[in-house]
């Protein structure tokens, strides 16, 4: 498949190493909606776009139609961190699910091109604790939680748009981490420093918060360089049809 394909992401910071890659060809940040980001690399057979627009499911709308403001869409692809639920997925692993679920309204999707060794996605309103990972787990059979594959996959499916996915664990499925949802604005964006007040008063959150930010780096990086695998420089994707590996342990 060649032509114009969008990359969704949740947040900037996991597209910059992608647009920043040290093989990257010439992407430009264009004018955007309020609360969206947008790049673009344009190659001789069509673009690729990369578009954020925060966190959760109206957000991750809010980009696929600032994508599709910007030209029609051969391919879409849901890119991003991704919790882990299982010991064996480590963080910076880079995983393409053979399924997602949506675990507000039991929908699944399958990607346009899966592998049966791949584990469920699914697809959550909040940012999932270590208690809520294991109940996903166990109700789900699923392997990693986000917030956003699940819309981006029903938007494609009901546009017959081919939809991709592609998530990087940031966090493991014992990680502690602090309760990020109060904090998250109807932008989809953290309210960092609120966050940072209530974390501040918590010594006990710390540590997890610090290896937070050091494993989303090394997600964010891993991720940039399987999508560069994933679609070569002339726009085609080249991991379509049976090759694709990305379950590497990093």
């Amino acid at each position: 498949m060649k032509g114009n394909i969008a990359i969704i992401a949740a947040l900037s910071g996991e597209l910059k190493p992608l647009v920043t890659h040290r093989t990257a060809r010439s992407w430009k940040r264009l004018r955007s909606s309020a609360g969206t980001e947008l790049w673009e690399y344009r190659h001789k057979d069509g673009c690729w776009l990369a578009v954020c627009a925060g966190m959760g499911a109206s957000r991750a709308a809010v980009a696929f139609a600032e994508a599709e403001k910007a030209m029609a869409l051969d391919a879409v692809c849901s890119v991003g961190w991704a919790g882990s639920l299982r010991d064996q997925i480590r963080v910076g692993s880079v995983l393409s699910p053979a399924l997602i679920v949506d675990a507000g309204t039991g929908e699944q999707f399958r990607p346009a091109h899966w592998t049966p060794e791949q584990p469920t996605l699914v697809s959550t309103s909040d940012v999932a604790n270590a208690m809520e990972k294991e109940r996903l787990a166990a109700n789900y059979d699923a392997g990693l939680v986000d917030m956003e594959a699940a819309t981006v996959a029903r938007i494609a499916r009901g546009k017959s748009i081919p939809f991709y996915c592609f998530k990087a664990i940031s966090d493991d499925v014992n990680a502690k981490l602090a309760d990020m949802s109060p904090f998250i604005a109807d932008s989809g964006q953290l309210r960092l420093g609120a966050f940072l007040l209530h974390v501040a008063v918590r010594p006990y959150l710390w540590k997890g918060l610090i290896d937070l930010g050091r494993s989303s780096s090394v997600a964010a990086r891993a991720l940039a360089d399987d999508i560069y695998e994933w679609i070569d420089e002339r726009g085609y994707i080249r991991k379509s049809v049976g090759d694709y590996t990305g379950d590497k342990q990093r």
